[in-house]
C-alpha cells in the first residue's frame, strides 16, 4: 500500500544552468605523437598526401623565405633593393601612406586619419553585444555623416565652416574601400530583408516587384551595374543636375548587395519551422509583430555564415571600381607601381594587397564564428 508523502519530504532537482561538455578521460585520449601519426599516416592514401605536401613545402618554402626575409630590403632605395636581390619591402614602406590616403592633399591628411580612428572605434563598439541597442544604429548614421563631412568638407552640399572642400576624385586608398563596403553593406542589409519578405509576400504586385529586382540584379555582373551608374544614369538626369561619381558607384554596390542578401535571408525564412508561424498566430500577433519578435531573429541567426560569406565577397568586389576610375586601395597600389623610381616591384605590392585583404576577411570570418557560437550554440558543431 502506497503511503502519502508529506510535501516537505519532496525533493526537486531542477537544473539551473547547462553543464559544459566534458572531455574524454585522459586515459582514453591517445598520446600526441600517436594522434599525429594516425592523422597524417593512418592510411596509405593520407601518407602519400602528407609526403607530397612535405616535398612541395621543402621545395618551395626555403627559396621563398630566403627571398622574403633573409635577403629582403626593409628600408632603403630602389637601387639598394635591386642590389640585394631579395624582396623590396622598402617599396611598401615608401608607398604605405599613399595606399591609405590616395591623392588626398598632404596638408589635410589629418582629416582622413581622424575618419579612420572614428571608424575603428565604432567597429570595436559594434562588435560588443553590450552596445547592441537602437542607439547604436543612430550613432552609425551620425558617424557616417561626420566621416563624409570631414572627408569632403560638406554634407548634402552644405559646406562645413573651417573645412576646405576636397572632391571625391582625390579620395583613394583604404578610405574609399571602407566607404564603399561599409556604406554598401549597411544600406543593403535592411533592403535585402525587405526584398526577402516581399518575395514571400501574398500580394502579387509586391512579390512580382521583389522577384524582378532580385533576379535581374543577380543576373548581371557587378561591372555592368558600375558602367550603368557611371555612364548611363547621367544621361537621364535633368540639365544641371549631377550626382557624384563615388555616390553613383555606391548606389550600384547597394543595389547589387541587396539582391544577394535577399536570397540569403529568404533561405533563412524558409528554414524556420511552420510551427513558429502558427505559434505567433496563436499568440494573436500580426504579421509585423510575428516577423519582428519571432521569425526574423531566428532567420538572421541561422544565416550568419551565409551573410558573412556574402559580406566578404562584396568587400573584395570593391576592387572593381578601378574600371570607372575610382582609386580604392588596390587601384591606388597599382598606380604606385607606375612610379619610375620603383619599377619592377609588383610582386611585393600584390603580396602586400593580398595580406591586407586576407587579414580583413579572416577577421570577419573569425568574428562571425564567435558570434554564431554565442547566438546559436545548439547549431554549432
Amino acid at each position: 500500500m502506497n503511503r502519502p508523502v508529506a510535501p516537505d519530504a519532496l525533493v526537486h532537482y531542477v537544473a539551473s544552468e547547462k553543464l559544459a561538455d566534458l572531455k574524454p578521460p585522459a586515459s582514453v585520449l591517445p598520446p600526441l605523437p600517436l594522434a599525429l601519426f594516425r592523422t597524417y599516416f593512418g592510411t596509405p592514401g593520407t601518407a602519400v598526401i602528407t609526403l607530397a605536401c612535405v616535398a612541395i613545402l621543402a621545395w618551395t618554402l626555403p627559396p621563398f623565405l630566403s627571398w622574403a626575409f633573409i635577403n629582403a630590403t626593409w628600408t632603403g632605395t630602389a637601387a639598394q633593393c635591386r642590389e640585394a636581390g631579395g624582396a623590396c619591402w622598402a617599396f611598401i614602406g615608401e608607398k604605405f601612406w599613399f595606399s591609405v590616403f590616395g591623392l588626398y592633399p598632404f596638408e589635410l591628411r589629418w582629416r582622413p586619419a581622424t575618419v579612420l580612428v572614428i571608424f575603428a572605434v565604432m567597429v570595436a563598439l559594434s562588435t560588443q553585444r553590450l552596445f547592441w541597442r537602437r542607439e547604436l544604429v543612430y550613432a552609425w548614421f551620425a558617424v557616417l555623416a561626420v566621416m563624409w563631412g570631414l572627408m569632403g568638407g560638406s554634407v548634402l552640399g552644405i559646406p562645413i565652416p573651417g573645412l576646405e572642400p576636397v572632391g571625391t576624385r582625390l579620395w583613394g586608398g583604404w578610405l574609399v574601400t571602407i566607404f564603399l563596403s561599409v556604406f554598401g553593406l549597411a544600406m543593403a542589409y535592411p533592403i535585402g530583408i525587405m526584398l526577402a519578405l516581399g518575395r514571400r509576400s501574398k500580394r502579387p504586385i509586391v512579390r512580382a516587384l521583389s522577384v524582378t529586382w532580385i533576379e535581374f540584379i543577380r543576373g548581371v555582373p557587378l561591372i555592368s551595374l558600375l558602367f550603368i551608374a557611371t555612364f548611363i544614369v547621367p544621361l537621364f538626369m535633368p540639365q544641371g543636375v549631377e550626382i557624384d561619381r563615388l555616390i553613383r558607384a555606391q548606389i550600384a554596390f547597394i543595389v547589387f548587395a541587396a539582391a544577394y542578401m535577399a536570397e540569403v535571408f529568404r533561405g533563412g525564412l524558409q528554414a524556420i519551422p511552420k510551427g513558429q508561424f502558427e505559434g505567433a498566430d496563436s499568440l494573436g500577433l500580426n504579421y509585423a509583430q510575428a516577423m519582428r519578435f519571432i521569425v526574423l531573429p531566428q532567420a538572421l541567426k541561422i544565416t550568419i555564415p551565409a551573410q558573412v560569406n556574402t559580406f566578404i565577397g562584396l568587400f573584395k568586389d570593391t576592387t572593381l571600381v578601378l574600371i570607372i576610375g575610382i582609386f580604392d586601395f588596390f587601384t591606388t597600389l597599382r598606380s604606385a607601381l607606375g612610379d619610375s623610381n620603383w619599377l619592377g616591384f609588383a610582386t611585393e605590392a600584390y603580396l602586400y594587397a593580398a595580406f591586407v585583404y586576407f587579414i580583413a576577411c579572416y577577421t570577419m570570418s573569425r568574428y562571425s564564428q564567435r558570434l554564431e557560437k554565442d547566438l546559436n550554440p545548439e547549431r554549432v558543431r
